[in-house]
């Protein structure tokens, strides 16, 4: 959580207060107020700016480090590590330079890396797909038919795209659904606004499942390329 809650008589769960100091000072690194190789502000001065104890702050500095944002170092104190060491595959960290990125920049490196990714997972699919995770693609498909409004779409959009991940019977490309859930959530909500209706993109989701269905790999390969062609252009439209 990034917003502390708190028990009893208003006393605040450590582990709440310590993920939104991170998650504060993580996003100001990402968007550059920290730039590489600067240094932090003294723990004294971050302790007061937040209002946290040593423990927490020190807590939440540990998180940072294990996402390879900052360093600590004897006698020159907490220092921000160059961009090429910062952990983007974390989905935490991934979610804040989303917030902080320039939309179109982030969108398009986004869509680079699903254009790099899902053609692939869609034929892989066609080819490995078991019965259980077939299923699964073709209740999102269903849901995707069903919808009535753009959340319903977006809901059903994005187990879709996850489910194909799931269909490749491959367990090393479950974690990068997982990892690119929320922002993906977020491109698939604009393009959806984007488009001149909701489900517009339909006729092009059902030709991957079609193919997905048919053990045809070309033809989902394809097809998948084809969507998201769809979904570039409407990100540089």
């Amino acid at each position: 959580m990034l917003i502390a809650s708190t028990l009893g008589e208003g006393k605040v769960i450590q582990h709440d207060l310590h993920g939104r100091v991170a998650y504060e000072l993580g996003t100001e690194i990402l968007r550059g107020d920290f730039p590489p190789a600067s240094t932090l502000p003294r723990e004294a001065e971050l302790m007061e700016r937040f209002g946290v104890s040593r423990t927490v702050l020190r807590e939440a500095l540990r998180t940072l480090t294990s996402k390879g944002l900052i360093e600590s170092r004897p006698k020159i104190g907490t220092r921000v590590r160059p961009r090429h060491a910062w952990n983007l595959l974390d989905a935490d960290v991934l979610e804040w330079y989303s917030r902080v990125a320039k939309p179109l920049q982030f969108a398009l490196k986004l869509q680079e890396m699903r254009e790099m990714i899902e053609p692939y997972a869609a034929a892989l699919a066609a080819a490995n797909h078991e019965d259980e995770s077939l299923a699964h693609l073709g209740d999102a498909h269903r849901a995707m038919l069903e919808a009535r409004n753009v959340d319903e779409w977006v809901r059903a959009d994005l187990r879709f795209h996850l489910s194909v991940l799931n269909a490749c019977c491959n367990e090393l490309l479950v974690p990068l659904g997982t990892l690119i859930e929320r922002t993906l959530e977020a491109q698939l909500r604009l393009n959806a606004r984007r488009a001149e209706v909701f489900n517009a993109s339909m006729a092009e989701h059902t030709a991957v499942f079609d193919a997905i269905v048919a053990r045809d790999s070309v033809a989902a390969r394809d097809a998948m390329s084809g969507l998201l062609g769809v979904t570039r252009a409407r990100i540089e439209g």
